[in-house]
C-alpha cells in the first residue's frame, strides 16, 4: 500500500533520505550545531532585528498560511507495505497465545508472546524491504532484557515497569530516531498505530486471493457444523444418561465459562499489539522529521543574570556540604538536634526535586539562549555547563543522604527504588556535561534514553525485593552479634516482600523467620499456577519452605508475629 508523500522537510530536502533505513535520514550536527547542547546555534534564527533592521525570516507575502496538522503530515511514512496472510495469522496466534498464557499472571509467558509479536512484525518488515541496523538491535535485545524480569523475579512492580519499558523500546526499534522528538515520540507509538492497524489489515486482506481458499473455506464451514451437532446432541445424551455424560465429560476440555470475558480481552489486546508493530514495521512514521523551532532569544542580560545567581546558590550550596563532611555529621546533628535518621529525611526528597527541576531549567534556559554572535553561545555553554556540575554536588548529596537513612532505619523498596533513580539522573547530568564538550552532540538523545532504559534492566533482574530482604536480614543479624539486647527488624516491612525475598528470610531466627514468611507462604501455597505463569524465584521459594516448614499452622504462624513483638493482622 502507497502512503502519502511527505512533504520535503528538513529531511527530504537533502536527497539522502534512505525509507528503509531509519537511521540515516537526519544530518544529526544539525541538532545542536558544532557547539554542544549548551549552545543554540542551529539552522533557525530567532525572530529579532535583522541585517537590515527588519525582522527575522518569516513568511513571504502571499505565502500559503501553514495548515493544522501540517507537523503531523511531514512524519508521514513515503510508502507503506500491505499486510500478508503471514503477518496477519501471526497477529492472530499471538493474539490466542496472550489469551492462553497471560491469564493465569507474569512469567516466561511475557517473553514467548514478545518473540510471536516479533515474528510477525518481522514478516511485515521483511515485506517492506527493511534492514536491521545496529541501533534496531540493541533496542531489540535491550526489550527482550526486560521481558525476562518476570521469568526470573516475582515482585509484581519490577515486572510491570519491565513490560512497559519493553513495548517503548519495541516500538522504537521499529520506529527508528535520533533526535530528540524522534526518539521520544516514538516510544508511545504503538499506543496511536494500533487501531489504524486493524484497518491496515482489513484493506489489506480484502479481496485478496488465498491460495487454497477453495479447499479450506469448506472444510471450516463441515467443522463448525459438526462441533454445532456435536455439542447440542451431546447435551442431550449426557442429559439422559449418566454413564454418557461422565464419558462426554472426561472428553470435553476443561472450561470455565467465568474466564471467557477475561480471556476474550487478553485476545484482543494481544492480537491488536500484533498487529500495530507490524503496521510500524510495514512502514514507520519519520518522527525526525518533526520541526522544534528554538524559542525567541533573550538578551545576554536578560537570561544570564537567574543563571548567575542560580548558579551562586548551588555553589554555596556544595561548600555547606563540604563544610559538613570535613566538620563531620555528629557535629552537624549536634548544632541541628536532629537523629541521623531525622537529618537524612528532612533533606532527600527536597534534593531529589531540585535534581529533576534543574534538568527542567537547563532545558528551558538553553531554548531561550542567547545564540546571536559566538560569545553569545560560549557564555550559554559555560554557565549552562557549570550549572550541570553544580547539580552532580546536588545529587551527591541526595544519596549520601538517602545512605545515611537507609544505614539507621533499613532499605525498603521505595528507598532502593529513589537511589536507583537518583544514581541514573546522576548519570544523566554527566552526559550534558559529556556533550557540552563534545563538538557533536547527535549521540546524546540516544545515549540519554539507552542509559535509562539499562537502568530499568538492571533494576529489574537484580531482583529489588532480593535485595532489601538481604540488606535487612544482614543488618539484623550484625545487631544480633555485636548488641543482642538492641537487636530488630522492622518486620512489617519485610513481610510485604515477595517469594524473592524467601532466601533471606529464611535465614532468621524463629519466630521471627515464621512471621517473616507468613504472608508469602500463604500466596505460595494459594491457587497452583502452570509454569509459564510462575517465575524461577517462586520455584526457589517453594523448595525452601518445603525443606524447613513454617512453625504450626497459620493460626501458629500468627502468634509467631506475636511471639516476635508484631501485631500484624493476617490476609
Amino acid at each position: 500500500m502507497q502512503g502519502p508523500a511527505a512533504p520535503q522537510g528538513p529531511i527530504g530536502a537533502s536527497g539522502s533520505y534512505d525509507p528503509h533505513d531509519p537511521y540515516r535520514q537526519y544530518d544529526p550536527n544539525r541538532a545542536y550545531g558544532s557547539h554542544g547542547p549548551y549552545s543554540t546555534h542551529g539552522p533557525h534564527r530567532a525572530p529579532g532585528p535583522g541585517p537590515q533592521g527588519g525582522r527575522g525570516p518569516g513568511p513571504k507575502p502571499g505565502a500559503p498560511e501553514p495548515q493544522a496538522g501540517a507537523w503531523l503530515r511531514r512524519s508521514d511514512p513515503e510508502r507503506r507495505a500491505g499486510a500478508t496472510p503471514r503477518v496477519v495469522l501471526a497477529a492472530l496466534l499471538t493474539g490466542l497465545l496472550t489469551a492462553w498464557l497471560l491469564y493465569g499472571g507474569l512469567g516466561a509467558n511475557l517473553l514467548i508472546c514478545g518473540a510471536a509479536t516479533a515474528v510477525g512484525a518481522g514478516f511485515a518488515a521483511r515485506v517492506a524491504g527493511r534492514r536491521i541496523r545496529p541501533w534496531t538491535a540493541a533496542w531489540s535485545l535491550l526489550a527482550l532484557a526486560l521481558l525476562a524480569v518476570p521469568a526470573w523475579w516475582d515482585a509484581g512492580w519490577p515486572a510491570v515497569l519491565a513490560a512497559v519499558g519493553a513495548l517503548a523500546l519495541a516500538s522504537l526499534a521499529l520506529h527508528g530516531g535520533r533526535r530528540w522528538p524522534g526518539v521520544l515520540l516514538a516510544l508511545p507509538g504503538i499506543l496511536w498505530q494500533s487501531v489504524p492497524a486493524v484497518g491496515w489489515a482489513w484493506t489489506s486482506m480484502e479481496g485478496r486471493a488465498l491460495p487454497g481458499r477453495g479447499r479450506i473455506v469448506p472444510v471450516l464451514k463441515a467443522l463448525a457444523v459438526a462441533a454445532g451437532l456435536l455439542t447440542v446432541f451431546g447435551l442431550l445424551f449426557a442429559g439422559a444418561d449418566a454413564a454418557m455424560a461422565d464419558l462426554l465429560g472426561s472428553l470435553s476440555p476443561d472450561l470455565d465459562l467465568d474466564q471467557l470475558p477475561g480471556r476474550g480481552a487478553l485476545f484482543v489486546l494481544g492480537a491488536v499489539a500484533a498487529l500495530g508493530f507490524a503496521h510500524i514495521a510495514a512502514g514507520p512514521r519519520r518522527w525526525d522529521r518533526t520541526e522544534i523551532r528554538p524559542g525567541r532569544e533573550r538578551r545576554r542580560l536578560e537570561w544570564a543574570l537567574p543563571l548567575v545567581a542560580l548558579d551562586l546558590m548551588f555553589g554555596v550550596f556544595a561548600v555547606v556540604q563540604a563544610v559538613v563532611v570535613l566538620g563531620g555529621a555528629d557535629a552537624v546533628l549536634g548544632n541541628t538536634g536532629m537523629s541521623r535518621s531525622e537529618y537524612a529525611r528532612q533533606g532527600f526528597w527536597q534534593l531529589s526535586v531540585i535534581t529533576v527541576l534543574t534538568l527542567v531549567v537547563v532545558t528551558l534556559a538553553k531554548r531561550w539562549a542567547p545564540r546571536t554572535t559566538p560569545t553569545d553561545r560560549r557564555v550559554a555553554r559555560i554557565l549552562l555547563g557549570l550549572l550541570c556540575v553544580l547539580a552532580l554536588a546536588v545529587v551527591a548529596s541526595a544519596l549520601g543522604r538517602m545512605w545515611f537513612y537507609v544505614d539507621a532505619s533499613g532499605l525498603t523498596r521505595l528507598r532502593l527504588w529513589v537511589l536507583v533513580v537518583e544514581v541514573w539522573l546522576g548519570a544523566v547530568f554527566l552526559l550534558l556535561i559529556a556533550a557540552g564538550l563534545a563538538r557533536r552532540t547527535d549521540w546524546l538523545p540516544r545515549v540519554v534514553l539507552l542509559s535509562g532504559m539499562l537502568t530499568l534492566a538492571v533494576y529489574g533482574l537484580m531482583g529489588p525485593d532480593a535485595i532489601v530482604a538481604e540488606q535487612n536480614v544482614t543488618r539484623y543479624e550484625q545487631a544480633l552479634r555485636t548488641d543482642p539486647p538492641a537487636a530488630a527488624i522492622d518486620l512489617r516491612n519485610v513481610r510485604s516482600l515477595s517469594a524473592d525475598a524467601v532466601p533471606a528470610l529464611d535465614r532468621l531466627p524463629e519466630p521471627q523467620r515464621s512471621c517473616a514468611l507468613q504472608l508469602i507462604a500463604q500466596d505460595l501455597y494459594g491457587e497452583p499456577k502452570p509454569w509459564y505463569a510462575t517465575s524461577l524465584a517462586t520455584a526457589r521459594a517453594r523448595e525452601a519452605l518445603a525443606e524447613r516448614p513454617l512453625e504450626g499452622s497459620a493460626a501458629i504462624g500468627r502468634t509467631a508475629c506475636d511471639w516476635a513483638g508484631l501485631t500484624y493482622d493476617a490476609r
